[in-house]
């Protein structure tokens, strides 16, 4: 969970009980699917790079890789910021950080909490997170603690490969008005957390909000 001996001003213990039990939860989903992840979405690559290449990334930067999952990410963002700069991969769950670096040898990687990370502050240029905020145990604890880490202007993108519609459907469900994806959600809740909300993006085949720190 990455610091778990700290918490942030006001926190509570009630509160520190319901993130760690909201992280454990998100383990124990992800712990079990980790070795056939890659298998259930094999084409995803292209998607992931045209998003990449909105965040601007340039030579020498530090990236993180928020909720890295498999490392899908990992070697698109290693190109985008070349030898001379930092890719960190962080994920909550041990077994996606074991496939992650399978598929990435040579990668950083980071089993920790996105809501509680060893990093300095404003160290980091852009944030990239693929189906992240659906995860993130308390979002605006998340977003605070990933603005916390990003320099003044630094980017925020938070990405998936299909748009909300489409994952809905994929599970089941039907969209709802309190979706934290939803653009008039997710501005406020950006806002709020130290981040400008600058595109934001909802169609079948993507969703990409890509923000800056404020």
């Amino acid at each position: 969970m990455g610091r778990d001996d700290e918490t942030a001003a006001g926190d509570t213990r009630p509160e520190r009980a319901d993130h760690a039990a909201e992280v454990a939860r998100t383990r124990e989903f992800f712990a079990a699917r980790a070795a056939g992840w890659d298998a259930k979405f094999p084409d995803d690559e292209p998607r992931y790079a045209a998003a990449i290449a909105e965040l601007g990334l340039t030579e020498g930067q530090f990236v993180v890789d928020a909720g890295c999952g498999t490392g899908r990410a990992l070697g698109l963002l290693r190109t985008a910021v070349g030898p001379s700069g930092t890719v960190l991969g962080v994920d909550v769950t041990p077994e996606m950080i074991r496939e992650a670096a399978r598929r990435t040898p040579d990668a950083a990687l980071l089993v920790a909490d996105c809501g509680r990370l060893p990093l300095r502050d404003a160290v980091v240029d852009a944030v990239f997170g693929a189906g992240l905020i659906s995860h993130l145990p308390g979002p605006d604890t998340g977003l605070r603690e990933l603005a916390r880490i990003t320099r003044p202007g630094g980017a925020l993108a938070l990405y998936h490969p299909i748009g909300r519609a489409a994952l809905a459907a994929r599970h089941g469900r039907a969209l709802t008005p309190d979706d934290l994806r939803a653009e008039p959600n997710l501005r406020p809740l950006l806002t709020t957390t130290g981040w400008h909300l600058t595109t934001y993006t909802d169609t079948p085949d993507r969703y990409l909000a890509l923000a800056t720190r404020t």
